[in-house]
């Protein structure tokens, strides 16, 4: 294939990977948010973690398979991005060990004492790395305080800390209560009784939340300067970041809506997905709500990724270095045999996700935790 398109392509695929990494990952993530929110009991603690439990490891395959597909198709991003945002990634790493031994732990003590200090682990891996996703998200808006020497070679002048700007924390807000939205739509298609009505409210409110901060967002970033391509190379050939120049416009990264005004239906369908997690838990429609969050995520992604195209990593520092689809890629070999692999495991991932999701299915009861009290979680 022409490797113009191959760049496009995984582009593409990248981002299916994130969105699928969102959907997937996202509502056990926000399960463990709205561990100690929702559920007022031991058991109903149980109830929240066994409708996750069997699949969490599962869905998170999506995340190392996205970030395997980043290092293989863009390895300069993934140099860059791993050790600038080292610390930030670090935090992720470190809340995420919560996870694998708190499940498994957890519920093998009975002292009070254990089991609150594990709820709140997994209340941390499930809470932290969504809000550090989504201030690394919104620190692109901002650039990356990074620069590249002739040799190719990044050097990151920023801290932790900067990345705690006021932008990147809304856009880690929006993150979190997202995946929170998320979590409590699949608990309405998992739970029953007064835990499901709680999920309802919860999916509710924190529907009206997202959309007021998504808004806000929009606003923001209306105001905020975005980085455009003045001059470039060939894009169908070998590049390197080095042969670009950019400048930055007032409302620059809106300017694709303009030229690509198909990319509108990101937003769109954004809102459209809270509104119907919004209506559809009001309804006692759990799956419409599931649904309307699966939309709802995949639209604030996809609208995040729009507003960036073609920028991967702009950076503050010289905003000419800035590391973009074009001329990060791997080689065209490299990204056809890639493709063809992708095309052979992505379907076959996606089937015994599916399978493993058909046999485990049905609503979760505290009454049949108690009864099921050493084969659970």
């Amino acid at each position: 294939m022409d490797y113009e398109l191959l760049k496009l392509i995984w582009w593409v695929l990248i981002g299916v990977l994130l969105v699928g990494f969102a959907v997937t990952d996202g509502f056990d993530m926000g399960v463990g948010a709205l561990l100690r929110v929702l559920a007022k009991t031991d058991s109903e603690r149980r109830v929240l973690l066994n409708t996750v439990g069997p699949h969490w490891d599962g869905n998170q395959v999506w995340l190392i398979t996205a970030a395997g597909a980043i290092f293989a198709a863009w390895p300069v991003v993934y140099s860059v991005a791993f050790s600038g945002l080292y610390w930030a990634f670090l935090l992720v790493l470190f809340a995420m060990f919560f996870r694998p031994v708190g499940f498994e732990y957890r519920s093998k003590m009975t002292d009070p004492r254990w089991r609150s200090a594990w709820d709140w682990g997994l209340t941390i891996g499930g809470a932290v790395p969504a809000l550090v996703f989504g201030v690394a998200f919104g620190n692109m808006f901002l650039g990356v305080p990074f620069s590249l020497d002739e040799f190719m070679r990044s050097a990151y002048s920023g801290s932790f800390w900067q990345l705690l700007n006021p932008f990147g924390l809304l856009c880690g807000v929006i993150s979190l209560l997202m995946l929170s939205m998320h979590g409590a739509a699949y608990l309405q298609m998992r739970t029953a009784g007064e835990l499901r009505q709680r999920a309802r409210r919860a999916g509710f409110l924190l529907a009206v939340a997202v959309a007021v901060c998504f808004a806000l967002a929009g606003v923001w970033v209306s105001y905020l300067p975005g980085y455009v391509i003045q001059s470039a190379g060939d894009v169908g050939a070998a590049m390197t970041p080095l042969m670009k120049t950019v400048s930055l416009r007032d409302g620059g990264w809106l300017a694709n809506y303009q030229t690509y005004t198909w990319m509108i239906a990101a937003p769109v369908i954004g809102f459209a997905g809270l509104l119907l997690v919004a209506v559809a838990s009001l309804l006692n429609r759990s799956a419409l709500a599931f649904v309307g969050s699966s939309f709802a995520v995949a639209g604030v992604i996809c609208t995040a990724g729009f507003s960036l195209f073609p920028f991967l990593l702009p950076s503050s520092l010289i905003p000419d270095q800035s590391l973009t689809m074009w001329d990060v890629t791997s080689s065209a070999l490299t990204l056809n045999i890639m493709f063809w692999v992708a095309m052979i495991f992505v379907p076959i991932i996606l089937s015994y996700t599916l399978w493993g999701y058909y046999k485990m299915w049905g609503r979760l009861t505290t009454e049949f935790i108690e009864d099921n009290n050493y084969s659970t979680y």
